[in-house]
């Protein structure tokens, strides 16, 4: 029993410090970018763009999803928007190098006001907001709790509403005391790592993923043990959260529009996107076929498009969506004749 214990120690203790090396060299592969700032106890981390003289659009919050931090969306829609509008990219509370806070922030609602509080900070009185995947939910959250600070939502194949069946099993195990603990900090990234090239591809799935796409946005950062438990209670705690918020959604007034994919095998999009289109008066929904999880990357022009009609400009949504589904398509006929 003995020689048995010592193993099952020796074990332990080699994966607690593989893990703790190996987080300490994805900071180094991945340093922040941002600034982190004190919002009232803890510190958030974003970078903020400022506004260009020939600006045409109002400010834009950027909410990531989960599993990741700012430099996703900061890639996406950096080239396409810098100059035209005063831009702040956020790490939610636990991801990216921003602090967890407190236990407010394992819900959207918590993780919503920290957004609204860096803001103030920030000197941002207002802005459309831009929330992706799980990013949605605390857009959604946003526009319902801090109304006269939304100027506008912006959807991206957003989760905002219970959904059947559950979530991956390590999620659940991570939430366990003691055990999710032992797991984030032994498991977590030897296993994680050899899901990271299979994972991101199959985000962006059927749609391919860009080459530069880990380099660039730095994906092994959930992987570090902290990030990964607030990333798991985040997921753990979301299917209760939608269930009891979902049907306030009515009460949202800011103009929303929300594009998602017919082919997006993360959420499902019938429930969520359908969802929100028939829950917010006046929202209108963008079906896209051929796309996936990621309207950020995939149809970035869409999503600027919808900025711009946000923002008063005279843009025929409907007109840009069928242009990217014509170029969607012409990319799948292209790989189908290969």
């Amino acid at each position: 029993m003995y020689p048995a214990a010592f193993l099952l120690i020796g074990l332990t203790l080699v994966g607690i410090a593989y893990s703790r090396w190996h987080a300490r060299a994805f900071t180094r592969r991945f340093p922040n970018v941002g600034e982190l700032i004190d919002i009232g106890g803890y510190h958030m981390n974003s970078v903020h763009l400022p506004v260009g003289d020939g600006a045409d659009l109002p400010p834009v919050v950027f909410i990531h999803g989960a599993s990741g931090n700012l430099l996703d969306q900061l890639h996406a829609f950096a080239p396409a928007l810098t100059g035209r509008a005063e831009m702040l990219f956020v790490d939610r509370p636990g991801h990216g190098y921003s602090e967890r806070g407190g236990a407010t922030n394992d819900l959207p609602d918590g993780q919503a006001a920290a957004i609204a509080a860096l803001m103030d900070k920030r000197g941002i009185r207002r802005a459309i907001i831009v929330g992706h995947s799980f990013g949605g939910a605390i857009a959604a959250s946003f526009a319902l709790h801090h109304p006269q600070k939304t100027a506008g939502l912006v959807l991206l194949a957003p989760a905002t509403h219970p959904w059947p069946g559950g979530i991956d099993w390590y999620y659940h195990l991570t939430a366990l005391p003691l055990i999710g603990w032992l797991f984030a900090h032994t498991l977590v990234t030897p296993l994680g790592q050899r899901r990271i090239e299979t994972g991101t591809h199959s985000i962006f799935s059927p749609n391919p993923r860009p080459d530069d796409y880990v380099d660039k946005t730095g994906p092994h950062l959930v992987l570090r043990p902290s990030t990964f438990l607030s990333n798991a209670r985040d997921i753990a705690n979301l299917h209760a959260y939608l269930t009891s918020t979902a049907p306030r959604y009515r009460e949202i007034a800011a103009q929303t529009v929300i594009i998602t994919g017919d082919s997006d095998g993360v959420v499902l999009a019938d429930i969520h996107s359908r969802g929100l289109a028939r829950d917010i008066p006046g929202a209108h929904l963008l079906w896209i076929g051929n796309l996936g999880h990621k309207p950020d990357y995939v149809v970035t022009d869409v999503v600027v498009a919808a900025l711009e009609k946000l923002a008063g400009q005279p843009i025929d949504l409907e007109q840009i969506k069928r242009r990217a589904e014509a170029r969607l398509m012409a990319r799948t006929d292209g790989v189908g004749q290969a």
